[in-house]
């Protein structure tokens, strides 16, 4: 069991600092809302994951490895993070900025919002799908499938994973003294660029032919 730990523990930690657009609105969300809803948020994410989780090992793993690859998807997934990024960008503060007023941290937050946020932000993101898919099929025959084995470890990945957020967070949250309502505005459109980015690189995905997406395909190509 412990020498299973090992091995979970660096993929969970290595999976916190993989940029994508869930890292950032995570650090955004704990600058901007703090830490407190940034954890909310994180938990909508870990949600989602257990449900990849679950789904690559009790779905069809053919069912699952087919869905993966359809361009549908891709467009899909892409064009919702395209306009998410969009309306971030061009949505417009109510209120007037000035350089010297100080910014403080909204009195309440929609925490289902952002529990909710978090979960389908990273449930529409295919390739966090095949991520999960790739790790169960490949983990699982080294953990002799067994069932306990299995979940002990994927507990530990998103258990690593979680703890690494937290770090993230609090990191994060020192950087809160430094804001004004200008470089607030910077974050957030930063962050509506960086969605948009990661919107159309997820459209490009389903003009891709599935043959040259295949793992098996590009291994026999490379050897």
């Amino acid at each position: 069991m412990i020498e299973d730990l090992l091995k979970a523990i660096p993929i969970g930690f290595g999976l916190a600092f993989m940029i994508g657009p869930v890292f950032f609105m995570l650090i955004q969300t704990s600058i901007l809302k703090g830490a407190r809803a940034a954890i909310v948020f994180d938990i909508g994410v870990i949600v989602a994951d257990i449900v990849f989780v679950l789904l690559a090992y009790y779905g069809s793993h053919q069912f699952l490895t087919k869905i993966k690859d359809d361009p549908k998807l891709f467009f899909l997934g892409g064009a919702i993070l395209f306009i998410y990024g969009l309306g971030i960008f061009l949505k417009k503060d109510k209120k007037e900025i000035h350089a010297n007023q100080e910014f403080d941290l909204p009195e309440k937050n929609n925490y289902i919002g952002l529990f909710l946020k978090g979960f389908f932000l990273n449930f529409i993101n295919i390739g966090v799908l095949a991520f999960w898919l790739f790790l169960v099929l490949g983990i699982s025959p080294s953990l002799e499938m067994n069932e306990t084995r299995i979940f002990q470890f994927f507990a530990a990945i998103i258990v690593a994973y979680f703890v690494t957020d937290l770090g993230k967070i609090l990191l994060a949250k020192q950087l809160r003294n430094k804001l004004t309502p200008t470089v607030i505005v910077k974050i957030k459109r930063a962050m509506g660029i960086l969605l948009m980015i990661f919107g159309l690189v997820l459209i490009s995905k389903g003009f891709i032919p599935q043959e040259k997406m295949d793992i098996n395909n590009f291994i026999q190509r490379s050897n």
